[in-house]
């Protein structure tokens, strides 16, 4: 078998890359039936030279590949037709600007594997950057906060060498009296806490939290859905069935909205399932929240105050909850600053190459080139000799409908 990585060619420019030079030596050592072919480019966060130092042949022409892995989505011109694809597709959602990407897929029979629904037997996700997305997010957070305030400035994520120098810059930081909030429990909200411990703030629980109107010092605690939802009606929460049955739950977060200087949103959210709280909760003078760092970016989602997803250049913007309209970045301490980016992982794309190679080494590979017995492959084929795989066939209409423009 032989593998391509391709040359990302998504505006903005990524510069992430599924595999290190390193880890495709490693791959040809692990999988000796396995080649490697890499598609040249100029913005990759590992340079051409870098593979080609490690014995990786850089090629323009990948038509020989059986497998091609990229991050994001390929554009529909790029895409050869009757091969395999892995990377975000962002079309399991019925999004409609992905609409045509996965007609094209189609059309051309290609099998597209999609990162986003690799799992595991019991469901769970194997691989992706959401690690990274709560890394640079909370740290994004912490530095529109010190703005805000005028306490400190943080050199910005994508401006420091590597993981290591951002959480230095974290470790060194002195923090007021702020009182912060974490929504989620996931791999995001695994990384935001790697952040908030190395800022050695204390972590109370939820019940703490609400009890007390001010921490000996800096503190912050981590909500699940049963702490900012609860069952209209009455009744113990239920988690499978919250998942299962969002619209049969309410918005329990105003509490802590009274007691927060900083969200740090980390949750998936359901469109069926409640918002945090809503634009009019916002214009309440109890409503004490100044920044948001909202790393899932559902735009109009379940933080209204996240209208538009912001840049890695101009990471942060204001809204106005009396007007409701988007403002310069701290402009009126009246207003909500917002941190809405949504391509955190890409500040530090090469710690973030790393991580997401190695789990693509340990949990995808031995599918993808094995015999797939656990079905790792055949669960995240959303395509395949020219359909839509049964998993996925509630895609049909979706895909019938004509591209919007």
């Amino acid at each position: 078998m032989k593998i391509g990585i391709i040359r990302e060619g998504k505006t903005p420019p990524d510069r992430r890359v599924p595999l290190s030079p390193a880890q495709c030596v490693q791959l040809k050592k692990q999988f000796p039936n396995v080649e490697i072919g890499v598609q040249p480019s100029k913005i990759r966060c590992f340079a051409d030279d870098e593979y080609c130092e490690a014995g990786i042949n850089v090629t323009e022409d990948l038509t020989d590949c059986d497998v091609l892995l990229g991050v994001k989505e390929v554009p529909k011109g790029d895409l050869i037709a009757n091969k395999a694809y892995l990377f975000f597709a962002h079309v399991i959602k019925k999004q409609p600007y992905n609409r045509l990407l996965l007609q094209t897929i189609l059309e051309k029979n290609i099998q597209l594997i999609d990162y986003e629904v690799l799992t595991d037997k019991q469901n769970n996700r194997i691989i992706g950057f959401g690690r990274f997305a709560g890394l640079v997010g909370a740290y994004n957070g912490l530095r529109a906060y010190g703005l805000r305030k005028g306490l400190f400035h943080l050199k910005p994520a994508h401006e420091c060498a590597d993981l290591e120098e951002m959480l230095t810059h974290v470790k060194e930081l002195e923090l007021p009296d702020v009182r912060m909030v974490v929504t989620g429990s996931g791999r995001v909200a695994g990384g935001v806490l790697e952040v908030l411990e190395a800022t050695g703030v204390q972590r109370v629980t939820p019940e703490i939290y609400l009890a007390t109107d001010k921490c000996d010092g800096a503190c912050y605690t981590q909500l699940e859905p049963g702490e900012y939802v609860a069952r209209r009606g009455g009744g113990e929460f239920d988690l499978l069935h919250f998942f299962k049955e969002p619209g049969m739950y309410e918005n329990a977060f105003l509490p802590y909205a009274e007691k927060t200087d900083l969200l740090i949103s980390a949750a998936f959210w359901n469109p069926a399932a409640p918002r945090l709280f809503s634009e009019e909760d916002m214009k309440e003078e109890s409503f004490s929240i100044e920044v948001i760092a909202d790393i899932t970016c559902d735009i109009d989602g379940s933080i209204p105050a996240t209208q538009m997803a912001s840049s890695i250049a101009e990471p942060f913007y204001d809204f106005n909850p009396y007007s409701e309209e988007l403002e310069a970045p701290f402009s009126n301490e009246n207003n909500i600053t917002v941190m809405a980016v949504d391509n955190l992982p890409c500040e530090l794309p090469k710690d973030a190459s790393l991580d997401f190679g190695r789990n693509l080494m340990e949990k995808v590979f031995p599918s993808l080139f094995g015999d797939d017995e656990d079905g790792v492959i055949a669960r995240a084929s959303i395509t395949k000799n020219g359909q839509l795989t049964e998993k996925f066939s509630y895609l049909h209409d979706y895909v019938a409908e004509k591209q919007e423009n």
